[in-house]
């Protein structure tokens, strides 16, 4: 019998089947249509992260190079599980990056076809980078992934949202005192992240990585909805195998918004993502 415990490979897990899109004319790239599962909802709406990743693939399928060095999002209105379409174009192309955008359609009850996300995006070849690094930036302090808490230990974890059981979440404890009715107010939150299946990080699951964790609201005090306005996510490297660490910061929530900073290091001690939202903190 089959190891079913083996870890999914890149192109052969649940993340890759539910990103998957089917070009509207064969062969030819630019609108392609998707049916957007459940699995990847929180309360109902799809997530941030997994929607950019549908548009980043699309992109990554209809450009000339592979890989999203920098792709930047505005969520007009919550997409739903359900038949969506994506239509993707080339802007420019050069030699070493590729300009392109993307926007994700649903249809409202009444039949009229709605703009969901719309996505601008620059594409390279991460493999072609040179190897030289000089940055101040240092990778996060983590207790090791066995001493970090996920969702199924947190109180209320038999209602967990669906795309809790799709990736794998381990959280820095000095950042769930929420979770207990004491929030650090700090606006920290870090944690190992990875695919529940096993499949190691790509650059597109880099795009899922920086939006699946609990908002840096719940570490202020603040409890509530927190859907993105806008997402950028720079990808720096190809991650080496293995669940990385995501740390995210906010520094100021005022007028109902907040900003998000993140950060992904790989097992190498590498930066290879970094990303910025605004987000807006829908109270009870």
């Amino acid at each position: 019998m089959p190891d079913t415990a083996a870890p999914a490979t890149v192109g052969h897990s649940e993340f890759d089947r539910a990103t998957t899109l089917t070009p509207r004319e064969p062969g030819v790239p630019g609108v392609y249509d998707i049916d957007l599962p459940a699995g990847w909802t929180i309360f109902g709406a799809l997530n941030g992260g997994y929607l950019l990743a549908v548009l980043g693939r699309a992109l990554g399928e209809t450009l000339p190079h592979p890989h999203p060095f920098t792709i930047s999002a505005h969520y007009l209105s919550a997409s739903r599980p359900g038949p969506a379409v994506v239509r993707a174009e080339q802007v420019r192309t050069g030699r070493t990056l590729s300009t392109g955008q993307a926007s994700l359609f649903q249809y409202d009850a009444d039949g009229t076809e709605t703009e969901r996300i719309r996505v601008l995006a620059s594409y390279g070849d991460l493999a072609s980078l040179p190897d030289d690094v000089h940055t101040s930036a240092k990778p996060p302090a983590f207790p090791p992934l066995t001493h970090c808490v996920g969702p199924e230990d947190a109180p209320g974890s038999a209602d967990q949202q669906p795309i809790a059981e799709r990736v794998l979440l381990k959280i820095d404890p000095a950042t769930v005192g929420w979770a207990l009715g004491e929030p650090s107010g700090k606006g920290e939150s870090r944690a190992w992240f990875g695919l529940a299946d096993g499949r190691d990080a790509d650059p597109l699951s880099l795009l899922l990585a920086v939006d699946a964790l609990p908002p840096t609201a719940f570490d202020l005090g603040v409890k509530g909805w927190v859907p993105t306005v806008e997402l950028t996510v720079h990808v720096r490297a190809l991650p080496a195998p293995g669940p990385v660490r995501v740390a995210i910061t906010t520094r100021n929530h005022a007028g109902g918004f907040l900003e998000e900073d993140a950060e992904v290091w790989d097992s190498e001690d590498r930066l290879v993502a970094q990303s910025r939202q605004l987000a807006r903190v829908m109270l009870p």
